[in-house]
């Protein structure tokens, strides 16, 4: 009836219930969308063989949560090297050093692989190059760079450099694809140089998302330079890893107690600076 009405009056604005009633019929589509979902589960879970928990594995569980609630104050304030403070200040400072290194690296490699800047068989050999470094996790490039380094600090420092450069130009690619020409355009009719047109056309609106890209960035370093701890890479993972393998239960609870308190106020200080940033 609404199709009849709509042929017989084209210009008429169309009702709620008219609307409705003409809205496309993709019941197929859902359907099968919903039946390819239920087939990639039941392929994905076949895969799984699941065995029951570990014989000590409720032991360890009751040990972390007797942990997280009785921590050990000691260690929590405590200011030599063995100390949370201590392992924490060393997990940042490899988290910033990491996502500083490899937030400025990631700067040239980000515009050599924009096939709108340069000829498009070197933006390709360039996104090869960074698809190849997203590839490896982190901690496969810890192992890799342990052998070179030593285990060490450092080590985790040109971990999270390298990885960083991966991720983050993946969205400084992003940013400069979505630069509004028009305003380059603009800047050409007016006379400006190459150095003009990108101080004046580029940089004021990529910068804002190459700023709030590292710190994204940055919020997962920290959570990766713990990571990278158990392999020998510096920061708060090797000292919490060595707790939990010797069931000193009350350190653990320390270290994670340390890492929670982190997090929230990164994600705090990282959050006012996104909405700051958002906001101009």
């Amino acid at each position: 009836m609404a199709k009849k009405e709509r042929l017989l009056n084209p210009d008429r604005p169309l009702t709620v219930e008219e609307a409705y009633a003409l809205r496309p019929r993709l019941w197929w589509l859902y359907t099968l969308i919903v039946l390819i979902i239920a087939a990639l589960l039941g392929w994905s879970g076949s895969a799984i063989n699941f065995k029951g928990f570990a014989s000590k594995g409720i032991v360890i569980a009751k040990g972390v949560a007797n942990g997280l609630t009785h921590p050990d104050t000691g260690l929590l304030f405590n200011l030599t090297t063995e100390g949370v403070p201590y392992q924490l200040l060393q997990t940042v400072a490899i988290a910033v050093l990491g996502t500083l290194i490899g937030g400025v690296l990631a700067i040239p490699f980000s515009f050599l692989a924009c096939d709108r800047i340069v000829p498009k068989w070197v933006a390709v050999i360039f996104r090869a190059v960074i698809l190849g470094i997203r590839t490896i996790p982190s901690l496969v490039w810890a192992l890799v760079w342990i052998r070179v380094t030593g285990p060490n600090a450092f080590c985790g420092v040109v971990t999270e450099s390298v990885c960083s450069i991966g991720m983050i130009c993946k969205m400084y690619i992003n940013a400069i694809e979505d630069v509004d020409t028009k305003i380059l355009e603009s800047l050409d009719a007016a006379g400006c140089n190459g150095f003009e047109k990108v101080r004046y056309g580029m940089l004021p609106q990529i910068i804002p998302n190459f700023i709030s890209t590292v710190i994204y960035r940055f919020d997962i370093n920290v959570k990766d330079a713990t990571t990278l701890g158990i392999v020998g890479a510096g920061g708060i993972g090797a000292a919490l890893i060595q707790c939990m393998n010797s069931s000193r239960w009350s350190m653990v609870g320390a270290y994670l107690f340390g890492l929670v308190a982190l997090m929230i106020v990164i994600e705090i200080f990282s959050t006012r600076v996104r909405n700051r940033l958002a906001r101009g």
